[in-house]
């Protein structure tokens, strides 16, 4: 079947591969959801001196409203009016016509048969409910129209402000080959919209909610993360050790981190899960490998600080682009979004190393706890796809049992660091241990740390304790 692209990113992948031709699409929601701006920004990606795209407004705004609201939009070329974007006023046709609804059918119908449009575009089709009695000759005239566009190379699209109950009962839904939901939500600290395929005939489809975003841009579309989701078990084959770049440490995991693998580290605040991390994402640049830093506190210019007072500097690694760093700011507090930017990644140069600094504040910051295990696996499937290796932090409780505040979702990693503050002889100081490490042997014990001007540094193991796993001060075994 032949498609018509949107010209949005990702937005054709979401459908299927575009709009198919010949089709009735409907674009249903709310008032403010985007909807008007989705069909528009088409119609302007679309429309051809051969092919135009016809835009018909019936009583919602006129033409000279719609061009006016416009003009702040990059996709808007005022030179492709009328030769190329054409805008028709059919409120006239429909309001003095004793059968407006079907005089506007043969309007449309001799449209597309003599000028072959590539879109048409109705905006409002709800207000087409005015000019009919009944349901029947509604659904009458909507199966005509849409039987002789069929027989065309246009695609027919009814823009709506339809409710989600609306959809499953209004007449025009049942004839749609298409039906594309736009929503918006109250989410704090940002509000939120988005964007759902219900039906799309003859079309492999994205499934769920997939944001988007209105800009001077115009429509931007993220991809729902579980909706292109990788199967963990579904990665490149990579084999061997990389080194943390913690001399220590890598004696600790016998070697280093399997190479491809995905490392949580576990800690309370202040315990040094950044220093660690930041050492792992430069040991990589120093071997030359390229890394990816997702941050939720500090932006470039800060985490490049922290970086220096450890005696190394990252802006050389930055300006040649072997190292990304993404601050996740409150405008871009988005799973999909954050998803979005990992696989943009993944598209360049071979990415190595990722950091994600860190998940914890990533599960709260985005308010979506209840989907965050889908979601976690669908990132980390596609990293290890990408034969990536990921270090993930996440905050533990400092003063209370250590509890997996990631939601139990350490399963989904090959290895585990705990990091914990200690109390030997009324000294508060720091030690590591393994948790976890799949398909490789590691040391079972005990081993403090400091973070030096050096950065994270192991220094010995702690001997004839006991205490590890409560929090109790640790006791010496004999006493």
């Amino acid at each position: 079947m032949k498609r018509l692209s949107t010209g949005i990113a990702n937005l054709d992948a979401v459908l299927g591969g575009g709009l198919p031709v010949g089709s009735l699409i409907v674009l249903a929601g709310a008032p403010g959801t985007g909807k008007t701006i989705l069909a528009q920004q088409i119609c302007f990606r679309n429309g051809t001196s051969e092919h135009k795209a016809i835009y018909y407004s019936t009583i919602s705004e006129p033409p000279d409203k719609f061009i006016t609201h416009l003009t702040g939009f990059d996709f808007f070329d005022k030179a492709a009016l009328v030769d190329k974007v054409e805008f028709i006023n059919l409120g006239d046709m429909l309001q003095s016509s004793s059968d407006g609804l079907s005089s506007m059918v043969d309007e449309i119908v001799r449209k597309c048969l003599d000028e072959h449009p590539a879109i048409v575009i109705v905006d409002s089709a709800k207000a087409l409910r005015d000019y009919t009695e009944d349901h029947r000759s509604l659904r009458a005239a909507v199966y005509r129209l849409a039987a002789r566009v069929a027989h065309t190379d246009t695609t027919l699209i009814f823009v709506g402000e339809y409710s989600s109950e609306e959809i499953g009962s209004a007449p025009e839904f049942s004839l749609a080959d298409g039906i594309v939901e736009l929503a918006y939500e109250s989410h704090e600290p940002m509000d939120k919209r988005w964007l759902r395929v219900r039906k799309m005939r003859s079309s492999n489809h994205l499934p769920g909610h997939h944001p988007l975003l209105i800009s001077n841009a115009g429509i931007r579309l993220f991809m729902r993360a579980e909706s292109v989701y990788t199967d963990l078990q579904s990665g490149s084959e990579t084999t061997g050790r990389i080194s943390t770049g913690v001399k220590g440490l890598d004696q600790i995991t016998h070697g280093g981190l399997p190479r491809g693998g995905s490392t949580l580290v576990l800690g309370p605040s202040g315990c040094g899960k950044t220093a660690l991390a930041l050492r792992f994402i430069v040991e990589g640049l120093d071997q030359g490998e390229r890394g990816l830093y997702v941050t939720f506190q500090e932006n470039s210019r800060q985490l490049s600080a922290k970086a220096a007072s450890f005696g190394w500097d990252l802006s050389g690694y930055i300006q040649s682009g072997q190292l990304t760093i993404f601050n996740v700011s409150e405008a871009s507090l988005d799973l999909d979004l954050i998803a979005t930017v990992v696989r943009t990644e993944l598209g360049k140069d071979a990415l190595s190393r990722m950091v994600i600094d860190s998940l914890a504040e990533m599960v709260v910051a985005a308010r979506e706890s209840e989907r965050f295990p889908a979601y976690a696996r669908s990132l980390l499937g596609s990293l290890r796809a990408g034969g990536v290796s990921v270090l993930t932090t996440s905050e533990t409780s400092s003063l209370g049992p250590t509890t997996d505040v990631v939601g139990g979702l350490s399963f989904l990693y090959h290895n585990v660091v705990l990091l914990r503050y200690i109390e030997n002889h009324s000294e508060v100081g720091r030690a590591v241990a393994i948790y976890k490490m799949r398909d490789g042997d590691h040391d079972k014990g005990l081993w403090s740390f400091a973070i030096t001007e050096h950065g994270f540094e192991v220094q010995g193991k702690v001997e004839d304790v006991t205490g590890l796993l409560g929090w109790s001060a640790l006791r010496r075994q004999n006493s």
